[in-house]
């Protein structure tokens, strides 16, 4: 098809004259034409001047009980698991872990706002969040110790795989929620993200496709300040990574991270009107992370004591500890109870991890592709070649043996 000249704007001459001959009045018509004008009411789509908080406020008494005890209870396993996790890298049991210590409750409340059917789009920091979900600690630790792909069947637990490229998993969550609706299925995906993967450039592509196709799909940045040593404000001038938002339009959402009720809050809701069809949703919860970037990092370099211990006094354990015993919602043999089931799991997750895993080899080639190409079938062949000549070799040597 041939490409036609877009016709000018009816009621503006064309000129034969270059612009930069023309006087200024001239140059630039005072009104642009129709096109520029705005296709969404930027207004509603702005996020509060604060974060959004129930913690402390009159609006926690209208909550479920039940819902802040599990909230409580999932907090204090979060925490005991995130402290086993670094002593197992200490130990030589896991290669690295990245320590969610610190925005806990941005994983718990994210989790337990999903409902079954819903899809979990983790970063590598978000073991908690898929443990939460009702993934097997140890499963979840997998990719983490070096072994067996990502460790799980993500089509069975509704969770993608937990992996280290930061925001890749985005534009997946877009996809997966799209197909969804597109299929008339009502289902929402939640994709998590750290404030460093907002400088990527497939966060940026995803909101875009999110709001353009209304996909059902919620994005929730965990703003721990850092970007392994890099301060927010060396990554952004916006006036919060939620105001992005807008520029893509969809609303933007600003929370107390540390506060587990107003996340699962205003996670649900995002959800809520995600799958009502109502479009994508950007979430940043404010939050930090008190241990280092992984067990590998060295976050002296680049914070000081005095920041991290200001926010150690808005730890989210303590923050609804404190509100739920002074509610009279929690009393000591519920912080009891929460504690000795948070040292059990630690307790299980030690022995079980302690345990050597059953390496296949071969297992390298299963579920790379639906179907195994030329390429990775000769490299299996040559694979099995060398092993069972490894294995007959070993065999003959200890004949040999036996017979000496």
């Amino acid at each position: 098809m041939p490409v036609q000249d877009t016709p000018p704007v009816q009621g503006t001459p064309v000129q034969d004259t270059p612009v930069q001959g023309l006087p200024a009045a001239a140059a630039r018509p005072p009104v642009p034409p129709p096109a520029w004008r705005p296709r969404t009411d930027p207004a509603p789509l702005l996020p509060d001047p604060e974060p959004y908080r129930v913690l402390g406020t009159d609006a926690v008494a209208g909550a479920d009980p039940a819902l802040l005890l599990r909230l409580y209870t999932e907090l204090v396993r979060g925490r005991r698991y995130n402290a086993q996790a670094t002593a197992l890298t200490k130990q030589g049991r896991l290669a690295v872990y990245p320590s969610s210590t610190g925005q806990e409750a941005c994983q718990v409340a994210a989790a337990l706002a999903l409902r079954e059917r819903d899809w979990l789009f983790p970063s590598y920091r978000d073991t908690l969040a898929a443990v939460a979900r009702g993934l097997d600690p140890v499963r979840a630790l997998t990719l983490l110790r070096g072994d067996w792909h990502t460790g799980y069947d993500p089509r069975e637990h509704r969770i993608a795989p937990l992996s280290t490229p930061l925001a890749t998993q985005l534009p997946h969550a877009v996809g997966l929620a799209h197909a969804a609706r597109l299929q008339g299925d009502e289902v929402a995906a939640l994709a998590l993200v750290g404030d460093g993967g907002t400088s990527e450039g497939d966060f940026h592509e995803a909101l875009n496709f999110a709001a353009v196709w209304r996909a059902p799909v919620v994005f929730l940045v965990q703003n721990n300040g850092f970007a392994i040593s890099v301060p927010l404000a060396k990554q952004t001038a916006a006036p919060s990574l939620a105001h992005k938002a807008v520029g893509y339009g969809m609303p933007g959402r600003l929370v107390d991270g540390n506060d587990v009720v107003a996340v699962h809050e205003v996670v649900g809701e995002a959800l809520d009107r995600a799958r009502s069809g109502g479009g994508p949703t950007l979430i940043e919860a404010v939050t930090y992370r008190l241990d280092a970037h992984t067990n590998a990092d060295d976050a002296t370099r680049y914070r000081e004591r005095d920041e991290v211990e200001s926010w150690r006094a808005h730890d989210p354990v303590r923050l609804l500890e404190r509100e739920l015993t002074g509610r009279g919602v929690l009393d000591e043999e519920g912080v009891r109870r929460a504690a000795e089931s948070a040292e059990t799991m630690a307790a299980r997750l030690r022995e079980r991890m302690n345990e050597d895993p059953v390496l296949d080899p071969m297992e390298l080639f299963a579920h790379v592709y639906a179907e195994r190409t030329a390429q990775l079938r000769e490299q299996e062949a040559q694979l099995r070649a060398e092993l069972e000549a490894a294995a007959e070799s070993d065999a003959a040597g200890e004949g040999a043996g036996e017979r000496r």
